[in-house]
């Protein structure tokens, strides 16, 4: 049965070949979105090895926060933005769960271990609605799924629907995203120390709206991952 099906697939591959996001050049049988070369050469950042990172600095005096990674480097066009497009715009969000397995993997073996449950950026329900899924939520999936730490989408809510942060500068960013978040659930990330997990880093100003309503919760601690960070 094996044998059959092998030769299906390669039959189907050359009418819709399966190719690799990152570099276009078709996937073996045992690859999925990205080649093994491509998740070789990804730009990471590891700075879940590197305290007081550029990432974390970037979040002193303005949030109260224990660690802050990303797994990629974030330039236009590179690789790293490919991917991001894949999974936000085409559709492709298990590309994101793989890519946050991959990622939760090498978190597991470091300080971020410590962590209790993870927390993904929400999305208001009417841009929920129209993209069909909430790309971190993804990304949080697959990290979740390899760190074996539980995944809570009850607690963190998008109250108000803002308008897109693209070409926002830094104070822009910051009063477009002021209080839109809320808590539910609250009782149940008492005294936990979360890690909040979105898709994209820049100014951290959504990830500091997320984290004032946290931060009022008794006893929560807070750590921050993104998939790609602009530095």
């Amino acid at each position: 049965m094996k044998g059959l099906l092998g030769i299906l697939h390669d039959f189907f591959a050359l009418f819709y070949p399966n190719l690799c996001v990152g570099c276009g050049k078709n996937l073996y049988r045992n690859e999925k979105y990205l080649c093994l070369n491509c998740l070789a050469h990804l730009p990471r950042t590891n700075f879940h090895q590197i305290v007081a990172n550029g990432l974390e600095k970037r979040f002193y005096g303005k949030a109260d926060i224990q660690h802050v990674t990303a797994f990629l480097y974030f330039e236009k066009a590179t690789i790293t933005q490919q991917l991001l497009h894949e999974i936000k715009y085409r559709g492709k969000k298990e590309l994101g769960e793989q890519l946050g397995a991959f990622w939760g993997a090498e978190l597991k073996n470091s300080r971020f271990d410590e962590i209790d449950a993870i927390v993904p950026v929400p999305l208001h329900v009417n841009k929920l609605k129209s993209r069909g899924y909430n790309q971190s939520e993804w990304i949080a999936k697959g990290i979740a799924r390899t760190m074996e730490k539980p995944l809570l989408t009850d607690v963190l809510q998008r109250a108000i629907e803002n308008p897109t942060q693209t070409q926002k500068g830094v104070y822009e960013r910051w009063e477009n995203v002021s209080g839109i978040f809320d808590i539910e659930n609250s009782e149940t990330v008492e005294h936990k120390h979360l890690l909040l997990v979105d898709d994209v880093l820049t100014t951290g100003s959504t990830l500091e709206a997320c984290i004032i309503p946290l931060q009022n919760v008794q006893g929560v601690k807070i750590s921050i991952a993104a998939l790609a960070a602009v530095l």
